[in-house]
């Protein structure tokens, strides 16, 4: 039996997952992001993650060209960042609270809206079918004392903090 691509995105949606932006600096200057959920630790020693991005995406040049990414974690209740940028729009910063990391490499943290953020310095870059999958070493990172992550579950958002968790 073939997997069709709605199956496969049924199948997906099944596993809740957390909700990151995934942030470079287009030529050192413009901050670019993007939503995913494509996120996973890969190496506590050194410490890795990967993030896979989509082709088409507009993020996808500054990341190739950045030498690195910063994941932001989003905490509950900020739904509306999730949409925001998960779409096309080119000015996803406008309005929103950011600054550099410490690391040169790393993209804008988020970190009014953050429950967590770790910056990467790009150790490789795959090509996968429709994605490439990066691998960034943790190079900084940190936690925001009392938010909640928000979660993606079926093609909605749960918030933590309104479960009773």
């Amino acid at each position: 039996m073939a997997v069709t691509a709605q199956l496969y995105r049924e199948i997906m949606a099944c596993f809740p997952s957390g909700v990151a932006i995934v942030t470079a600096h287009e030529a050192g200057i413009r901050p670019r992001g993007l939503t995913l959920s494509a996120f996973c630790a890969v190496s506590l020693d050194p410490p890795l993650v990967l993030v896979c991005i989509d082709k088409g995406s507009n993020t996808l040049p500054a990341l190739q060209a950045s030498g690195g990414f910063t994941v932001n974690f989003l905490a509950g209740g900020r739904e509306h960042l999730a949409v925001l940028y998960a779409s096309k729009a080119e000015e996803k910063f406008e309005g929103i609270a950011w600054r550099r990391p410490e690391l040169p490499e790393g993209g804008p943290v988020l970190h009014e809206d953050s429950a967590a953020y770790a910056a990467c310095v790009t150790r490789q870059a795959i090509e996968a079918g429709d994605h490439w999958v990066f691998i960034g070493e943790v190079c900084e990172g940190g936690v925001t004392d009392g938010l909640l992550p928000l979660v993606y579950h079926r093609r909605a958002f749960i918030d933590l903090a309104d479960n009773g968790t």
